[in-house]
């Protein structure tokens, strides 16, 4: 692709790629909103959480590490990481990772229509350091082990199935995952200075038992084509699945993946940058890029984990930074949505909405104590776009 000059509050180029429900412009460097305001307005003073908020929403406690998650007897675990909400009859469930090494796995959390906590639960126990993952079209829940070699399981939010390790996905410093019900792939981030974007063709769509493992493939500029090559060995023993194959295109710290119409987007915490992957032309190039925010601070940075909304506005959880979840708009607007105050030494994990859209969940890993024993979990309801 040829080069492009990127100036603050400049979208460059006139194509344009899906991004959730809406159109985004193509090569998109989403600029900070003017006066630091997205859609939603102005952040508030903190609230008795000790969260800033736009008019309209409030947030309340969920869980707390090392306590009883409210109506029930289950005691939620500590460092919350990633998350994803699963519909359940007229309720959901919010399921959470548990970075922490030993112990790791994942916890659920039911609630009815109404928002009230229903149940609580373990689905996954005994893993590695579980980070963040991703949901599947067939309901499952993939929680990935961000450590060396590292394993997906593929968990059950209703807890009624025992979690299965599923090998053929690959052995390396896995973070997320996405899923793609149209090319029937799921895309893995590599949480390494030098790690990869990889894809994970199931020999049957909906049973990750077996398929292939393939990485992308391309040059070393921030734009461009790209191809896949398949891992000869997804193993990774004795050599890494990321120096397998020639010409792989390193990424440095993937972390949050989301999918969403013929798009993959995802956030690299060593430079700062969300990526966009175009699967429609099979071109990828940066959404964002705190670097290239000039002049003043950038309103976005630590990018961690990621997710969409409905009305086509993309979330960005900061691991440090200001303790924010920003907001990336359609229209190429980057702001902050809510900010956690007082809790500097944390980081925030996990957002992800509730299955109508009108609550947003995440976590503060290690909330006021700075100790993965001090996660808290909260909930955002207000009036999010449609």
């Amino acid at each position: 692709m040829e080069r492009r000059t990127f100036l603050r509050g400049a979208v460059i180029g006139t194509s344009a790629v899906a991004f959730g429900g809406t159109l985004m412009p193509s090569a998109v460097y989403a600029a900070p909103a003017q006066n630091g305001l997205g859609p939603y307005g102005a952040l508030a003073a903190a609230d008795a959480n000790g969260i800033q908020l736009p008019k309209g929403f409030s947030s309340r406690v969920i869980a707390r590490s090392g306590q009883k998650v409210s109506g029930t007897s289950y005691t939620w675990h500590n460092a919350p990481d990633g998350g994803a909400c699963f519909a359940d009859g007229t309720g959901w469930i919010y399921v959470s990772n548990s970075e922490i090494s030993p112990g790791g796995g994942v916890s659920a959390v039911k609630f009815n229509s109404s928002g009230t906590t229903t149940g609580a639960y373990r689905i996954l126990s005994n893993t590695r350091q579980n980070c963040a993952g991703g949901a599947t079209p067939w309901n499952t829940w993939l929680s990935c082990e961000e450590v060396s070699l590292g394993y997906v399981y593929e968990t059950d939010p209703w807890g009624v199935n025992a979690a299965v390790r599923r090998d053929a996905m690959g052995k390396f410093k896995h973070e997320a995952a996405a899923a793609d019900p149209v090319r029937k792939v799921i895309y893995l981030t590599e949480d390494e200075t030098n790690g990869c974007l990889y894809r994970f063709i199931p020999t049957t769509w909906g049973n990750l038992s077996s398929g292939t493992l393939q990485v992308l493939v391309a040059g070393t500029a921030t734009s461009g084509s790209f191809s896949w090559a398949t891992v000869p060995d997804p193993d990774g023993s004795p050599t890494l699945t990321r120096d397998q194959v020639s010409g792989a295109k390193r990424f440095n710290g993937g972390e949050g993946c989301h999918y969403a119409n013929d798009t993959v987007w995802f956030t690299t915490k060593g430079d700062n940058r969300v990526w966009r992957v175009n699967l429609a032309n099979s071109t990828y190039e940066l959404a964002y890029d705190d670097n290239l925010v000039n002049p003043g601070p950038a309103p976005l940075t630590g990018v961690d984990n990621v997710t969409g909304s409905s009305s086509g506005d993309l979330y960005v959880a900061e691991d440090g930074g200001n303790m924010e979840i920003c907001i990336i708009t359609p229209d190429s607007i980057v702001a902050p949505f809510l900010r956690i105050t007082g809790q500097s030494a944390s980081e925030i994990t996990g957002p992800a909405f509730s299955p109508d859209g009108k609550r947003l969940y995440f976590s503060s890993q290690r909330g006021t104590t700075g100790s993965s024993s001090g996660g808290i979990t909260y909930e955002v309801t207000g009036p999010f776009r449609a």
